[in-house]
C-alpha cells in the first residue's frame, strides 16, 4: 500500500476514533506510532515521536498558556465582572435593551480578561438571568445575549486559542494577537446592533428597568463602573500591549497578567486559600489536557506529513480548478461542521496542519485563515445541538427551556456568519492593525 494512503487510511481511524468517544491525546499519539511504523519502520517513528514532544516542551510560546489561563481564573474569583454589570445596568436604566447592552460591554472586556467561554458564559449567566427574569425580558434574546457574548473569549486576545494556534501556523502570536482585535470589536457591535434593532421594533423585547430598580445615588454608579472597568482594562492593556509593542514576549506578558490578576484579587479583598488552591489546580488540568495535545497532535501531524497524503490532498483539490475563494470556503464549511462535535482543540491541532501545505500553496495569508478559523470556531460554540455554551447556561438557569436557550444561540449564529463573511471579503478587518503595528 502507498504511504500517502496509509495517511488516509489513518486519518479516517482517527475521526472514527474521535467520534466513538476515544481520548483524543492517547489515540493520536497510538495511530502515530502504529501507522508510521507501517508507514517508514518504528525506528523512524519513535524518533520522531520524541522530537515532537521535545520540541514542544521547550517551545517558550507554549509557556503562556499556562499564566493566561492562571490569569483568567483570578480574575473570574476577582468578582470585578458582576460590580461592572451592575452599574453599567444602572447607567443604562432608562434604554431599552439595557440589560443586552450591559452583558454585551461586560462579555467584552472579560472575554479579554478571562478567555475561558464555560467561565463567562456560566458568570454572565449567574449576573445577569435573574434580573432579565425580573424585568420581563424575552428569554431566547437574553439566552442568545448572554451565550454569543461569553464566546467572544476564546477570539478577543490574549486569546488561549491563538496562543496555541501561532505555532501551528507559524505565524507569531503577536500578528494573531492584533490580527483579532478588530474582528472581535466588530462581532461585539454587530451583537449590540442586533439586539438594540430588535428592542426598538419590539420594545417588549427588552423593557426599561422598573423604577425600583433605578440609581438614587449617581456617585455611587460611577465609583462601581470605575472599580469593575479600570483595573481589568489596565490590566489587559498592560499585559496585551507590551507583547504587541514587543516589549515583552507572549510568555512574558502572560507572566505580568498573571502576577497583576493575583494582586487584583488579594486587593479586592477575594483571595482565599481554597479559592486559591482550585484555582492551580484548574490551571494544572487546563493546561495539562492544551499542551500534551497539542504534543500528541504535532507528533501525529509529522506522521500524516511523512507519509506524504497532505501533498497529495494538496494536488488534488488544485486540480479540481476550483478558485482560491471556493477552496477557502469549502475549508471553512469544513471546520464549521466539525466544530459541532468537536472542541477548539482538536480542529486546530490536527485539521489545520492537515490543511497548511494546501494553504501555503494556494498563497492564502495564514495571519488572515488564523482569525477565520478563530471566528468559525467561535460560531460553533453557538450551534446546536452539540453547541456546549447551552449546557452552561442552562445549568445555572435551570428555569429556561433548552430549546428557548438553542433558539437564542442561533440568531446570534447567522450573525456571527455576517461577521465571518465580512471577514473573508474584507480581509483588511484582520490584517490592518497587524500592518500599521508592525509594518507586514
Amino acid at each position: 500500500m502507498q504511504p500517502e494512503i496509509i495517511g488516509l487510511v489513518m486519518l479516517g481511524v482517527m475521526i472514527f476514533a474521535i467520534f466513538a468517544g476515544y481520548p483524543i491525546s492517547f489515540t493520536l499519539i497510538f495511530l502515530g506510532f502504529v501507522f508510521g511504523a507501517i508507514g517508514f519502520g518504528a525506528d523512524l517513528a519513535f524518533f520522531l515521536m520524541t522530537l515532537q514532544f521535545n520540541s514542544v516542551m521547550l517551545d517558550q510560546t507554549l509557556a503562556a498558556v499556562p499564566l493566561f489561563v492562571f490569569m483568567g481564573i483570578m480574575m473570574e474569583q476577582a468578582g470585578l465582572m458582576e460590580r461592572l454589570f451592575k452599574s453599567v445596568q444602572l447607567m443604562l436604566a432608562r434604554t431599552k435593551g439595557a440589560l443586552y447592552i450591559a452583558v454585551l460591554f461586560v462579555s467584552t472586556i472579560f472575554g479579554a480578561a478571562t478567555g475561558i467561554v464555560g467561565a463567562s458564559v456560566t458568570i454572565l449567566g449567574i449576573m445577569a438571568a435573574k434580573t432579565m427574569n425580573k424585568s420581563g425580558y424575552d428569554v431566547r434574546l437574553a439566552a442568545g445575549t448572554i451565550t454569543a457574548g461569553g464566546t467572544l473569549g476564546i477570539l478577543i486576545p490574549p486569546s488561549i486559542m491563538l496562543v496555541v494556534m501561532g505555532p501551528v501556523l507559524e505565524v507569531p502570536v503577536t500578528d494573531l494577537f492584533a490580527a483579532a482585535i478588530m474582528p472581535g470589536i466588530l462581532l461585539a457591535s454587530l451583537y449590540l446592533a442586533y439586539t438594540l434593532i430588535r428592542c426598538q421594533i419590539d420594545p417588549s423585547l427588552g423593557p426599561i428597568l422598573p423604577e425600583e430598580e433605578r440609581a438614587n445615588d449617581w456617585r455611587i454608579v460611577v465609583r462601581e463602573f470605575s472599580l469593575g472597568l479600570v483595573p481589568p482594562a489596565a490590566l489587559v492593556s498592560f499585559a496585551l500591549g507590551s507583547i504587541l509593542l514587543g516589549w515583552a514576549t507572549p510568555a512574558e506578558g502572560a507572566a505580568c497578567g498573571a502576577v497583576g490578576a493575583f494582586l487584583l484579587t488579594t486587593v479586592y479583598g477575594k483571595l482565599r486559600w481554597d479559592g486559591f488552591k482550585q484555582a492551580l489546580i484548574k490551571t494544572l488540568e487546563i493546561s495539562v489536557l492544551i499542551l500534551f495535545l497539542v504534543a500528541a497532535s504535532n507528533f501525529f501531524g509529522a506522521v500524516f506529513s511523512r507519509l506524504g497524503t497532505p501533498i497529495m490532498l494538496t494536488n488534488l483539490l488544485i486540480s479540481w480548478n476550483l478558485s482560491k475563494i471556493a477552496i477557502l470556503i469549502l475549508i471553512m464549511a469544513l471546520i464549521f461542521v466539525l466544530g459541532w462535535p468537536l472542541e477548539w482543540v482538536p480542529i486546530v491541532l490536527i485539521i489545520v496542519p492537515i490543511l497548511l501545505p494546501l494553504l501555503i500553496q494556494l498563497d492564502i495569508n495564514l495571519t488572515w485563515f488564523g482569525i477565520l478559523v478563530a471566528v468559525n470556531l467561535q460560531t460553533a460554540w453557538l450551534s446546536p445541538p452539540v453547541a456546549l455554551s447551552a449546557y452552561f447556561l442552562k445549568g445555572v438557569v435551570p428555569e429556561w427551556d433548552l430549546s428557548d436557550i438553542y433558539v437564542g444561540m442561533m440568531q446570534f449564529m447567522v450573525v456571527q456568519l455576517i461577521g465571518l463573511a465580512l471577514i473573508i471579503i474584507f480581509p483588511q478587518i484582520a490584517l490592518w492593525l497587524p500592518r500599521l503595528v508592525y509594518g507586514s
